[in-house]
């Protein structure tokens, strides 16, 4: 039996505009997804999907013809996108179901699948790790999007990830703020689908000329930044900057008003964790809210 395993991911800035070729600071965190796989004697993939509680959450049989095309009687949304992502790990290694007749694929998350730190993405990066294939090029014709979260799922340390010309550059950088036990993420008990906020995103910027400068400083300025009331005024900085990019205002404005530390979006707006700065007092704030998944620093990244 062959495992593998990927980290989740957080992405700390230039949401949004990382798909347009910003520079974004992104963490892996110590919850991930592993996958094994298990050669089989018939012309099937056995899958199945495992829940952090230990629960299987999808089964289903693929079945790999004499053209190696692959195919199931199973309708279900998650199906369908499999049998595609199948396709694509077949289109980048032709190889791949020729060699052995079947294959028993189990995936198991470590984090509930609506934190959204990557339950697709550690998927794309272990399938693409079992078939010797470019995840981000997997990536690219399964799920798209920028690709960070693919740069997080391979790493052990936080990255400096861009897209220069469609190509990701990443660069593994030590993160590791004086203050940060006076970081946690707070979940919105929501979930985000990212790939509506990059729909949502490309409509509104799609005959615009970007210029993604300030807010590069911006992140680079988060990465070394020492002092907590200048990381504090770095993310209102950045929220107010993808606040005028995408029209939307600032999470703090809309919901946390009277909340007395900085708070910022992660990822697409509108759902899955924030960050927010405080101490213990600020956590019973949010919980009293009734947003009771509060998860400190040291616990989340990696």
């Amino acid at each position: 039996m062959q495992t593998f395993y990927s980290h989740g991911k957080l992405l700390i800035s230039a949401e949004y505009a990382v798909l347009d070729g910003a520079l974004a600071l992104a963490l892996p965190t110590k919850f991930g997804q592993s996958l094994s796989v298990e050669s089989t004697s018939e012309n099937t993939i056995l899958w199945k999907s495992i829940s952090n509680e230990g629960t299987v959450w999808f089964e289903a049989k693929f079945t790999i013809d004499a053209a190696l095309k692959i195919s199931t009687t199973d309708t279900s949304d998650i199906a369908v996108r499999l049998v595609q992502v199948l396709d694509a790990l077949q289109q980048l290694n032709p190889l791949l179901f020729e060699t052995h007749k079947g294959y028993a694929l189990t995936s198991t998350l470590e984090f509930p699948e609506n934190w959204g730190l990557g339950s697709s993405s550690t998927l794309i990066n272990n399938l693409a790790k079992w078939a010797k294939v470019d995840a981000f090029e997997l990536l690219a014709l399964t799920f798209g999007g920028s690709g960070f979260d693919i740069a997080c799922a391979q790493q052990e340390t936080g990255v400096l990830y861009q897209l220069e010309k469609g190509k990701p550059t990443v660069k593994p950088v030590e993160f590791l703020p004086p203050f940060s036990d006076a970081l946690f993420f707070v979940h919105r008990n929501q979930k985000q689908n990212s790939r509506d906020g990059i729909q949502a995103y490309k409509t509104l910027t799609a005959n615009q000329s970007l210029d993604f400068s300030a807010l590069n400083g911006l992140t680079l300025d988060l990465l070394n930044c020492t002092d907590l009331k200048t990381f504090e005024s770095l993310i209102e900085q950045h929220e107010g900057y993808i606040s005028t990019l995408i029209q939307q205002p600032p999470l703090k404005e809309a919901l946390f008003s009277d909340y007395e530390g900085a708070i910022k979006s992660l990822g697409a707006w509108g759902g899955d964790f924030f960050l927010a700065t405080g101490n213990a007092a600020a956590i019973e704030y949010f919980k009293a809210k009734g947003y009771t998944t509060v998860v400190g620093y040291s616990e989340m990244i990696l």
